[in-house]
């Protein structure tokens, strides 16, 4: 299916672009949440009119994205969580964790703008993790876990 992308989207395209994606991603995904519309004639004339007003609506998102992103860069969250001896954790930290660890700091953040690509935190210590504000910023944490005595 093509679709028209109203908004940047990582890894897929700019504002304005008409992709090609997978009938189920446009379908329960990028059109439900207002990310993209259908590739009609119509739709793109209605695009092509309302242009101006979608690339501010953009560099508003984007310029509010950096001003956070600078108060977070640098931060350090502590998460206190059970652990072992050796510093294993009998659980796990996950992006819902940091997230709500972020939001007690004062923070808008939703643990779908956690970036842990090597997976949830499995040990006591200091570990990096990215938070991804905007499509084009991307700030890093420190997230601290700390041994909670058993």
């Amino acid at each position: 299916m093509q679709v028209i992308l109203l908004e940047k989207l990582a890894k897929l395209g700019e504002l304005g672009d008409i992709v090609k994606v997978k009938d189920g991603f446009a379908r329960n995904f990028l059109i439900p949440q207002g990310k993209a519309r259908r590739a009609t004639e119509t739709a793109r004339k209605e695009f092509e009119s309302r242009r101006a007003e979608l690339e501010l609506a953009h560099a508003d998102r984007l310029k509010r994205a950096q001003l956070v992103g600078e108060k977070l860069a640098g931060l350090t969250v502590q998460i206190p969580a059970r652990a072992g001896v050796d510093g294993r954790l009998f659980g796990s930290v996950t992006n819902f964790d940091i997230a709500e660890a972020v939001k007690k700091q004062g923070f808008e953040i939703t643990k779908a703008q956690v970036r842990m690509p090597q997976g949830s935190l499995k040990s006591v210590g200091d570990h990096k993790v990215a938070l991804a504000l905007h499509s084009d910023v991307v700030v890093e944490i420190i997230v601290s876990v700390l041994s909670d005595a058993v």
